[in-house]
């Protein structure tokens, strides 16, 4: 098999529930650091499934109902995989307020009272940006502008995620599956990524001719920016919890985003 298309099932088997090859999960601890370049083709795949997801039910029950499902299908292609990171974060800084207490926090598998309240209003905030989005910015949108929306939103939060990478260092001293699938690696598969990132939001903004909508990339780095800093700040750097947080609000920023765009454009 060739070396780029193992390092892409490599990325969609450890970072979705989506199948692949049966010989990737045996020989992917090597290629988790480069498969890091696929995570926002992952994004794209993901999001073209909730895309359509959400228009073959909104036809049938209504944006409302279409919205919840949607995102029930996202939940489902990822294994709750970054929902899970992110509840996992809002333990640890919600209840540490030491290095060593955060990890340990963030370690422990079972969900604490501030990782139900941070799942809680993310999806409760998530849900309203959607349906917000479509049913009052693009009330008219097509098939096209759907999908690419949906796919612009899922590759961009992934790629936020990935500047963490390369802009810090890992938190945890001890070696681990987790720290493996996100150690720096080479500058190439940085390159990659924004690349494999910019390929929709350029195309949703040509085909829509509206320009503006590339600006959506300053308010999702700079909160990438942010958190990057606030881990560094508390922990010293980005464990894999923060990554999946990254990823989920980075998401978020994206509806919001195109909501105010729209909004004074």
């Amino acid at each position: 098999m060739n070396k780029e298309l193992k390092l892409f099932f490599t990325a969609l088997s450890f970072y979705s529930r989506l199948p692949a090859p049966a010989s990737i999960h045996q020989n992917n601890a090597h290629s988790l650091p480069d498969s890091i370049r696929y995570l926002p083709v992952v994004g794209w795949i993901v999001g073209m499934i909730t895309a359509i997801v959400f228009m073959g039910t909104a036809y049938l029950f209504g944006e409302t109902i279409a919205v919840l499902l949607a995102m029930v299908a996202s939940v489902l292609l990822t294994g709750a995989f970054h929902e899970d990171g992110f509840a996992d974060v809002c333990d640890g800084f919600g209840g540490g307020w030491a290095k060593e207490k955060i990890l340990l926090i963030m370690k422990d598998s079972r969900l604490g009272t501030y990782g139900v309240v941070g799942l809680l209003l993310l999806m409760g905030l998530k849900f309203a940006a959607l349906l917000q989005l479509f049913t009052e910015t693009f009330i008219y949108a097509n098939t096209i502008t759907t999908i690419g929306l949906f796919i612009v939103a899922h590759s961009l939060s992934r790629f936020a995620a990935i500047t963490v990478v390369f802009n810090h260092s890992y938190a945890r001293i001890e070696e681990s599956k987790a720290s493996g699938a996100v150690e720096k690696g080479r500058q190439v598969n940085l390159i990659a990524a924004g690349i494999f990132t910019l390929i929709p939001l350029v195309a949703l903004t040509v085909y829509l001719a509206q320009p503006v909508l590339l600006m959506i990339i300053v308010p999702v780095l700079l909160f990438s920016l942010y958190l990057g800093a606030y881990f560094k700040k508390w922990i010293g750097g980005y464990t894999g919890d923060c990554l999946g947080a990254v990823q989920q609000l980075t998401e978020v920023i994206i509806y919001l985003s195109y909501i105010l765009i729209w909004k004074f454009i």
